[in-house]
C-alpha cells in the first residue's frame, strides 16, 4: 500500500469514528451568526431577549456566535457594557461572543478593556461571511 492511498484510509477512518460521526445529537440542528455593530443599549436588551428566547426553545440544538464591531464593540467593553451579568450567562450556555480586533485597533481598544468573556476574530465581516459559507443563518441586529 503506498503512503497517500495509506494516509487516505486513516482519514477516512478518524473522519467517520470522530464523535459528531457517532452521535449526531451533538451537532447543533440550528447554527446562527448574529451581527452586531450598534452601541444602543435598547439593541442590547433586544439582542439579550433574542438570545434568551432561542435558548428557551431550542436549547442544545442551538448555536450562536454574536460577533461585534464598530460601535457594537462597547457591548463587550469593560467600562462601557450594561449586559456584563446577561453576556456571562449566556457564555455558560454556550453563545459565542467575539470582538473584531480590526474595529479594536480602529478605535483604539486594548484587549485588556475587554470583558473576560469576549473572543476574538480578526476581520467581523470575513467571520460572518465564513460562517455563511458554513451553512449557519445570519440575523443583524438593531438597524
Amino acid at each position: 500500500m503506498n503512503k497517500q492511498l495509506f494516509a487516505a484510509f486513516v482519514l477516512f477512518f478518524f473522519t467517520i469514528n470522530t464523535g459528531a460521526q457517532q452521535n449526531p445529537s451533538m451537532i447543533p440542528q440550528h447554527r446562527i451568526i448574529m451581527q452586531l455593530s450598534s452601541n444602543d443599549t435598547l439593541v442590547w436588551k433586544g439582542l439579550m431577549n433574542n438570545l434568551r428566547n432561542l435558548k428557551a426553545g431550542w436549547g442544545d440544538s442551538v448555536a450562536i456566535e454574536v460577533v461585534v464591531h464598530g460601535p457594537g464593540l462597547d457591548l463587550l467593553t469593560r467600562n462601557k457594557t450594561t449586559q456584563q451579568g446577561q453576556i456571562t450567562q449566556f457564555k455558560k450556555a454556550g453563545i459565542s461572543f467575539q470582538a473584531c480586533e480590526n474595529s479594536m485597533l480602529e478605535r483604539k481598544v486594548p484587549k485588556e478593556a475587554m470583558i473576560a468573556e469576549a473572543g476574538y476574530v480578526k476581520m467581523a465581516m470575513a467571520e460572518i461571511v465564513r460562517k455563511q459559507e458554513e451553512g449557519w443563518s445570519y440575523i443583524k441586529i438593531g438597524f
